[in-house]
């Protein structure tokens, strides 16, 4: 049965009342005046709290920025951050309220671009920047979310290999329902399941509580930048950018403008969307948190593991069964998520460039180049994963890292779009803006170039 949408009229008990009476004077015939509300349409719920008012129309919009902050938190992201809480405890947990106002500010700009523009990032990009720049950008994006896309699919595998299903069965089972998410013909519906598997990520908190971190010494931490113990290494160093790669992703940027386009947010709904990002941003922060947080049981308790699967495993005699199934369950949700608003920004971008019809509002009949490339990559990504012996944990932190060398351009396209005032106006870049996002560029850069000269120069750090 096909779900009916409510409409929700805002209008005041008073112009309610007015309308109502100017539409039935008794023996005038008369219509409501022009510009008059006529009452209500049938099946409408009309609302007369203005502070209900206020909550409705945030829910309305709500959505876009949630989801594009909790599902950066994917397979990458729950191994990177229990890795860092694994190898060094509490000691990084300030890296990650630092980049609470990074990826708030960067998709800040994404939210300004999308509204006023009502288009998508890729076609921007082409438009302002010409074709050559255009595919640079669009076959970067493509290539680090189909690899991106293949931990997601890896992370399946392994977790619920731990509970006795094996990948030839999960992973299909798992592509399965990716496709049939998105296929709908309603991107309303595609939300409402996105946002709901958001929520599941509460149960990151509650694991975390678990543990019964001391609140002094997570607030110090937290507050107190610092380094482990053996200073600046080669590993720390490569986790560092692999933790900046997965808490601000390039495809964040697609996703979220090509969302906000998708959804039809209006000028009306700029700060309504700027607090769902931040909502989103602070929850994603806090849930990173959470998994270093468990992952520092390990620490305290001097065990290892080589993935995140095993890594719930070996919590299991520690913490419980809950724990261990908890956790893994967790991981396949944040790998669902994660992939299907990675692909997504995939197919967007490529709809943009090609000038195919690339909505979710629309059936795969209307738009089958832009459901194409969705169906497609999850296929494609999927079989790759059930290749035997891929080793999945050393490609799940290298596109991280992969991500995270990718991201200064990426931003950069992004920085000089927001200060084209021929195409914002008055959304574009303040100048306390541009002075937050050069740093923010600058320091991104400066985290590539060592990753550079890692690579290159192996004995520039030590460890």
């Amino acid at each position: 049965m096909e779900m009916q949408e409510t409409t929700l009229i805002q209008v005041t008990q008073p112009e309610v009342e007015a309308a109502t009476a100017a539409a039935n004077l008794p023996g005038s015939g008369a219509a409501p005046p022009a510009g008059a509300p006529a009452g209500p349409p049938a099946g409408a719920r009309v609302v007369r709290s203005r502070l209900a008012q206020r909550l409705l129309s945030f829910l309305m919009v709500f959505g876009p920025g949630l989801i594009v902050m909790v599902a950066d938190n994917d397979a990458g992201a729950v191994s990177s951050y229990t890795q860092a809480g694994a190898q060094y405890g509490m000691r990084l947990l300030w890296v990650m309220l630092v980049l609470l106002p990074v990826t708030y500010f960067c998709q800040e700009m994404v939210v300004r671009l999308g509204i006023a523009t009502g288009r998508g990032h890729a076609s921007m990009i082409y438009e302002r920047f010409g074709k050559w720049w255009g595919r640079f950008s669009i076959w970067d994006l493509e290539l680090v979310n189909f690899l991106t896309l293949v931990t997601e699919f890896a992370a399946i595998n392994l977790a619920l290999s731990k509970v006795g299903i094996p990948g030839y069965v999960s992973v299909p089972i798992a592509a399965v329902g990716l496709i049939l998410m998105v296929v709908t013909g309603s991107y309303l519906r595609w939300e409402r399941m996105s946002v709901a598997l958001c929520f599941v990520n509460v149960g990151w908190i509650a694991f975390a509580l678990l543990t019964h971190p001391a609140p002094i010494a997570v607030a110090r931490n937290l507050l107190v930048p610092g380094l482990p113990g053996g200073g600046l290494t080669g590993s720390l160093m490569f986790l560092l950018i692999a933790i900046v790669g997965t808490t601000v992703a390039p495809w964040q940027l697609f996703f979220q403008q090509s969302c906000i386009a998708d959804k039809r947010l209006r000028f009306r709904d700029l700060n309504r969307e700027r607090l769902d990002t931040f909502i989103g941003a602070v929850f994603t922060i806090v849930n990173a948190c959470a998994m270093m947080l468990i992952g520092g049981v390990l620490y305290t308790h001097g065990l290892r593991y080589d993935d995140p699967a095993q890594m719930a495993v070996v919590l299991g005699p520690i913490m419980g069964p809950i724990v261990q199934y908890g956790i893994l369950l967790l991981m396949v949700n944040a790998a669902i998520l994660g992939a299907t608003a990675i692909t997504l920004a995939s197919a967007w971008a490529f709809g943009e460039i090609m000038g195919w019809p690339h909505s979710l509002q629309k059936p795969v009949r209307e738009a089958p180049g832009f459901y194409g490339v969705y169906i497609g990559g999850v296929v494609l990504a999927a079989a790759i994963v059930l290749i035997p012996q891929a080793p999945l944990q050393v490609i799940i932190i290298g596109v991280q890292v992969l991500a995270g060398l990718m991201l200064p351009s990426a931003i950069i396209f992004l920085q000089l779009l927001l200060n084209d005032r021929e195409l914002l106006g008055a959304f574009a870049n303040k100048r306390w803006n541009n002075w937050i996002n050069w740093t923010i560029i600058a320091v991104l850069f400066v985290l590539s170039a060592v990753l550079a000269a890692q690579v290159l120069l192996p004995g520039l750090f030590p460890g």
